[in-house]
């Protein structure tokens, strides 16, 4: 439980982490330590440099612009959780942050780490898929956006490239009839998600369903869209039969995980069962018409 030796800079400016990512490719970033930090005791990782951008207070904001709802890289799940503006305007975001560990992770744990570390059971990214959300990524050459669909590609591997730094979240923000909610299944010991299904759907004037986006984490080794279940949701008015009939299809395509926990097909029984919870929750927050 002794990690190996490594050099360690804090640095209090954005220019100056990615001036210290220019010059050492195999650096670490340490934004709130809860994945990197036991990963290196372990040794999975041994990287010979920490750059600490704990204390760059221009990337933790929450904040609507232009639309969108803008949450910076190192707002903590905890900042979310407690921010009126997103009760109001996105609350699937302060519903899955209350959802994370326990207190004393939600304070100091941030969005941006969760998600650039990509843990197959994370809950961020269920929810991010869910929202089309779009993650701002910099670096010494500039910036680019990576969409949500984009940015998971294996286990706790992403799209970014080696210099770069997750600044930005972007979510356009919701409009006419909608409905959030994310539902998980808890791990006793740890509070990762066995299986986690994010849900947004928005509604026409008759209550039929106009779009559904449905984000999957714990299922497999990265989260992803369940688009089967988006198709039999999108244009049906729901109930119980068209929701389970939809629920069926939460891991098509998915090569499900298996542990000592839980089993490949107990996960895929849980993913039909928590889709249907998490549609059926989704419902019921939408505004009456």
């Amino acid at each position: 439980m002794i990690p190996a030796e490594f050099n360690y800079a804090r640095v209090s400016t954005l220019d100056e982490a990615l001036t210290l990512l220019a010059q050492n490719e195999d650096a670490k970033i340490l934004a709130g330590g809860h994945s990197l930090i036991p990963a290196m005791k372990f040794r999975l990782i041994q990287p010979p440099l920490l750059v600490d951008i704990g204390r760059i207070k221009d990337l933790s904001y929450i904040r609507e612009e232009g639309g969108q709802i803008r949450v910076g890289a190192m707002t903590t799940h905890y900042q979310i959780e407690a921010s009126d503006l997103l009760k109001e305007i996105c609350p699937l975001l302060p519903e899955c942050a209350g959802s994370i560990g326990d207190m004393q992770v939600r304070n100091k744990g941030t969005i941006g780490g969760s998600l650039a570390h990509s843990d197959p059971a994370g809950d961020w990214p269920a929810a991010i898929l869910a929202l089309n959300a779009e993650l701002v990524a910099v670096s010494k050459n500039g910036e680019r956006t990576i969409k949500a669909e984009d940015f998971f590609v294996d286990l706790l591997t992403t799209a970014l490239e080696p210099g770069e730094i997750l600044r930005e979240i972007r979510i356009n923000k919701p409009n006419g009839r909608t409905g959030h909610a994310y539902m998980k299944m808890h791990h006793p010991a740890s509070g990762f998600a066995v299986v986690g299904i994010a849900a947004n759907l928005s509604f026409n004037g008759n209550n039929k369903c106009k779009a559904a986006n449905i984000g999957v984490t714990g299922v497999a080794a990265k989260a992803y869209r369940a688009t089967g279940v988006e198709s039999a949701l999108t244009g049906v008015n729901l109930d119980d039969a068209s929701i389970g009939a939809a629920a069926a299809h939460a891991t098509d395509g998915a090569d499900a995980n298996g542990d000592l926990f839980a089993s490949a097909d107990y996960r895929r029984h849980l993913a039909e069962v928590y889709t249907k919870r998490a549609i059926a929750a989704a419902m019921k927050s939408v505004p009456s018409a």
